[in-house]
């Protein structure tokens, strides 16, 4: 049994109860049944199927909204004019792309035959959604995978059920065959046995690099197909020309956008000497703008952590840097009351190998360290052992893309942080994991290609197939 809280008050929501293990057999027999069905519709069923699952979602915005902020503490004007109509735009975008999901005619490779290599969806996905975006992250990984023609178990995080679930009512109603989306409920026992069972051809993954690698311990028994899209620590470069005020506005929002608990956020800016004084100081004056507050008053930029468990985490990380010789120029204190809320909190004199620096810590907590020349910025930028978002801050367009392709991360933004589009693949490289959510790579990452080969001429007789 999962029991909800409130990150915004603290108090008891209500109780979820957790699938059995025998129950994630059952839903993906039942998932596999449906794909039978589902893998046969044209594309253009599937598209329609999606399309109106769409309208379903953007219709009931009151409900989700009330699900997803009561469980993840998020402003709802966020939510409500930000997130929700960006799943509502990835599921319709994903309705386009399944009709054009096409393989290669590839001609004639050997004398005699006609080969063809045709897109095929992979079976039924075993999807494990994590806490930070629960209506989002699921529709990045349903959006595909149903678009290409799989069906679906989905395993949300045990804190934030309520949108998953929801969606899959909604789900009900668009047309689809019985049985083709699954949600089970659990910790790391139910998505465990999602992982290992042998009815699962793919498992994706959005969550913290500890867990990509169990999820892929797990999937290399059968083996088993894996899309992983882990943790962050993305730098933000600031050059001495950038506009500091802009770079500001835009990096602050980057670190502190759903309470810094983004794989994506702004966690270490790297600034040049020259102009590292100021920009500091820009970057105070800014964070201590930002309003926290109750996730239903439109004016909060931002909300609770998730848990009290997880705000004396991410309060540990800036008290060991303190202990350690680093300095806090804003915030740094849990903020008191009911409630898991911490402030925007801005440190200095942090080392390049400290744990801050270097450990995912998922909250508003932004470090600023100095560089002296290009090539020391990019050296801080690319060490560390995640590899997922960053972005470069300068005037000169010719700097930002030297830098930007000298970066090893999955998506660098030049002059801003954060946006992302449906049409663009996110995801990242080394300890951030691989495979793309969202465009049209999604979709294929979700597919597998087949080889047919066609005998179209009856070859002459010939004594051996050996070269003579």
């Amino acid at each position: 049994m999962s029991t909800l809280i409130n990150p915004a008050t603290g108090e008891f929501l209500s109780e979820a109860r957790d699938t059995p293990v025998a129950g994630v057999a059952a839903a993906v027999r039942r998932a596999r049944e449906a794909y039978q069905e589902w893998s046969g519709a044209t594309a253009a069923e599937r598209a329609r199927v999606l399309l109106r699952f769409a309208d379903l979602v953007e219709a009931d915005a009151q409900e989700l909204t009330r699900l997803e902020v009561g469980e993840t503490g998020k402003p709802a004007s966020v939510f409500r004019e930000g997130e929700l109509p960006f799943a509502v735009d990835n599921l319709r975008f994903f309705a386009g792309a399944a009709r054009s999901l096409e393989g290669t005619g590839a001609g004639v490779l050997s004398p005699g035959y006609t080969s063809v290599l045709v897109r095929r969806p992979v079976g039924v996905v075993g999807a494990i959604a994590p806490w930070n975006f629960p209506l989002v992250m699921a529709v990045w990984k349903l959006g595909p995978a149903l678009a290409a023609g799989n069906a679906v178990v989905v395993k949300p995080a045990p804190r934030t059920p309520g949108t998953t679930l929801r969606l899959a009512e909604l789900f009900a109603g668009a047309g689809a065959p019985d049985g083709l989306l699954q949600v089970v409920l659990g910790g790391a026992e139910v998505g465990q046995a999602l992982v290992a069972d042998p009815g699962v051809d793919l498992v994706s993954v959005t969550g913290s690099t500890e867990t990509g690698r169990a999820v892929m311990r797990g999937a290399a028994v059968l083996p088993k197909q894996v899309h992983l899209e882990l943790g962050g620590k993305a730098p933000a470069l600031v050059f001495g020309d950038a506009d500091l005020a802009d770079m500001a506005r835009g990096v602050a929002m980057g670190a502190t956008y759903n309470t810094g608990q983004d794989c994506t956020a702004a966690t270490r800016v790297y600034i040049a000497r020259e102009v590292y004084g100021q920009a500091v100081e820009a970057l105070r004056a800014t964070l201590e703008g930002i309003r926290t507050g109750d996730p239903w008053d439109p004016a909060t930029d931002i909300g609770p952590l998730i848990s009290g468990e997880h705000r004396e985490r991410v309060h540990g990380f800036v008290e060991r840097a303190v202990a350690a010789g680093a300095s806090v120029a804003l915030g740094g204190v849990p903020e008191e009351g009911p409630g898991f809320y911490y402030p925007p909190t801005l440190v200095t004199g942090v080392t390049q190998d400290s744990e801050i620096a270097q450990e995912e810590l998922f909250g508003p907590v932004l470090l600023a360290l100095p560089f002296d020349d290009e090539d020391e910025a990019v050296r801080l930028a690319n060490d560390t052992r995640y590899g997922l978002a960053s972005s470069v801050w300068s005037t000169d367009v010719a700097r930002a893309l030297r830098v930007s392709h000298r970066l090893d991360v999955g998506v660098t933004w030049v002059n801003d942080h954060l946006p992302i589009a449906s049409e663009a693949p996110h995801g990242g490289v080394k300890g951030s994991g691989f495979g793309k959510d969202m465009s049209q790579e999604a979709v294929q990452a979700y597919s597998v290609t087949r080889h047919l080969m066609i005998k179209h001429q009856v070859p002459e007789a010939r004594e051996s197939f050996r070269p003579s």
